[in-house]
């Protein structure tokens, strides 16, 4: 009935890969809040473990050196409270620990994945969503933090870290030598371009279409749902534009162009020094892989510098 230790990312990948070493302990959690006939059915993606239970509750499990993602998770169910305007977020029934690990029971969300979907969809579906994300960022960032201030880490620590390893974690992933040597001048127009304390409001990181549920309205899609709040942080609103960027607008304009509307731009925003703060911020992402995250097709060989791959994201 234990959950067995795993000391890193890679271990914990083999264990959830091998459901009949923890669905024991995860049966026995759900009998100790009451679900003592739970169907329990495991998801095999996701960086922790999870399961549903039945078909109306969640429960998401944390090793215990991801137990900061377990803290800034409940911070986050908690202050959204269910969700913001016409998108949900899970409700928050049951927390606990066992074996040193966290986990937390909430409530399944109805509507389909965005990822299962956005391939297929029409152009003007597409822009259609795209406005509907930066309207909920929006909203989000709307939402006193409470208690996700307290976590940390704080927006300057935040910047002065990710600077001091940006350089080599892309040579390590690979950025096309000719962006690499720019990359240091980059860092030092960042450090004058984005505000070191900036109020903070809500991010997730990650509004990418893995983290949202949508569903068929007449003949269009609407926004439903949004969950997976593990690397939330507080700091500078623009950084949550920058998931939708790479993995949904892709360069194209219209796109581009609902994603800043809804987020509620006014045209004279839209300039080269967001722009420019914009690339900084996706090259000092804690996610940041833009090889592998720029979802433009052979984008590294449509440019020759920085300015070019600005200008390909975010095209005027």
């Amino acid at each position: 009935m234990a959950l067995p230790p795993v000391a890193d990312s890679a271990q914990l990948r083999r264990l959830r890969a091998d459901a009949t070493r923890w669905l024991p302990a995860a049966r026995d959690i759900a009998r100790d809040h009451g679900y003592d006939d739970a169907r329990l059915a495991p998801f095999a993606a996701g960086t922790n473990l999870v399961l549903a239970l039945n078909d109306g509750l969640i429960l998401k499990v944390f090793p215990p050196f991801h137990r900061g993602k377990f803290q800034s998770e409940r911070a986050a169910l908690r202050v959204l409270a269910g969700g913001v305007g016409d998108v949900r977020t899970p409700d928050l029934r049951h927390e606990g620990e066992r074996d040193g690990w966290c986990y937390l029971i909430m409530t399944r969300l109805g509507g389909m994945p965005a990822s299962d979907v956005w391939r297929q969809l029409q152009e003007q579906d597409k822009q259609l969503l795209l406005r509907q994300v930066g309207r909920l960022i929006a909203a989000v960032q709307r939402v006193p933090p409470g208690e996700l201030l307290a976590l940390g880490p704080r927006w300057s620590d935040f910047l002065r870290m990710q600077m001091a390893g940006c350089h080599a974690r892309h040579q390590r992933l690979g950025l096309p030598p000719t962006l690499l040597a720019g990359l240091n001048d980059l860092l030092r127009e960042a450090a004058a371009l984005l505000p070191k304390d900036p109020p903070p409001v809500i991010l997730t990181g990650e509004y990418i279409p893995e983290n949202f549920l949508v569903t068929r309205s007449g003949d269009s899609w609407q926004l439903s749902g949004l969950f997976d709040f593990g690397d939330v942080m507080t700091g500078l609103g623009e950084y949550d534009l920058l998931g939708p960027s790479a993995f949904m607008a892709a360069g194209q304009p219209g796109r581009v162009r609902a994603l800043f509307d809804g987020y509620g731009f006014a045209l004279e925003d839209i300039n080269w020094q967001l722009k420019r703060r914009l690339l900084a911020l996706m090259l000092l992402h804690q996610a940041s892989d833009p090889l592998r995250h720029i979802c433009i097709p052979d984008w590294p060989a449509k440019v020759r510098d920085f300015d070019e791959l600005q200008a390909l994201i975010w095209p005027e």
